[in-house]
């Protein structure tokens, strides 16, 4: 492997890592040479995933159970990943929710606390939380994970959009301030991706149908398709590149008004 996407001596911590886009970027940085720390709010579902990472060569992998909507647990898993690897170095904000869908107006405010609260508020408290380490590193890299949902309306799931919009404005806005510490922040936002979190659509065969017709490609990505953006963003082939969205989407946004 180039250098350039080599990550041997970093250390990565990959919120929402007990399955899909999560764990897929932790095998990928794994692979590439760093040491993961796999949070997710079960332990039990995050045990596999390390086991599996540890059996292979390249980075280790440490789980640590936690929830991203509280800063006293998140700032525990970063305090785990300091007393046992040295540091954080890259961040990838994956853990996400969805409690409501259907149309905005019939969300409760219960809905809105929760969506924003995992989803962009999870994400501060995990960059917030990580900066020091990575400031006495010397720099670092923060990958959020937003959705093409953050880009356009989608039926049904209003909230859930907002909440994305609002990640890829906090990318940018983390980018600028943290450009001077030599930070960069940058967010991925894929579009279709087979994961249980879209289940709904990918199992329900008129509906998938529906979904892949507005795609180019005539299909929903794996996960391990946004592993190849991930590692650029979390490895010095990026050190010029801050305050982008990085889409994923297999055509479907060029399409979008035709």
């Amino acid at each position: 492997m180039s250098t350039l996407f080599d990550l041997t001596g970093k250390v990565a911590l990959v919120t929402g890592a007990s399955r899909g886009i999560g764990e897929a970027i932790a095998h990928a940085y794994a692979e590439a040479g760093a040491n993961v720390v796999l949070a997710s709010r079960k332990q039990e579902g995050l045990d596999p995933v390390a086991a599996a990472i540890n059996a292979k060569s390249g980075g280790q992998a440490l789980a640590v159970a936690a929830h991203t909507g509280s800063g006293e647990a998140v700032q525990a898993v970063v305090d785990a990943a300091t007393a046992e690897f040295g540091g954080i170095d890259i961040c990838v904000n994956n853990a996400a929710t969805n409690p409501h869908f259907g149309p905005m107006m019939t969300a409760e405010d219960s809905h809105w606390n929760k969506i924003m609260d995992v989803n962009v508020l999870g994400y501060f408290r995990v960059v917030k939380a990580c900066m020091p380490s990575m400031i006495a590193r010397g720099g670092g890299k923060v990958i959020n994970i937003a959705s093409i949902a953050g880009t356009e309306p989608q039926p049904m799931m209003g909230v859930y959009c907002v909440s994305k919009a609002a990640v890829l404005m906090m990318t940018q806005q983390m980018a600028a301030e943290l450009a001077q510490n030599n930070i960069q922040v940058n967010a991925i936002a894929p579009g279709f991706i087979k994961t249980a979190f879209s289940s709904a659509i990918w199992q329900n065969e008129d509906i998938n149908k529906q979904v892949t017709k507005m795609i180019p490609q005539h299909r929903i990505a794996d996960p391990v398709e946004l592993t190849g953006m991930a590692l650029y963003l979390a490895s010095e082939a990026s050190s010029f590149t801050t305050g982008a969205t990085m889409l994923i989407d297999g055509g479907q946004k060029i399409t979008i008004g035709l």
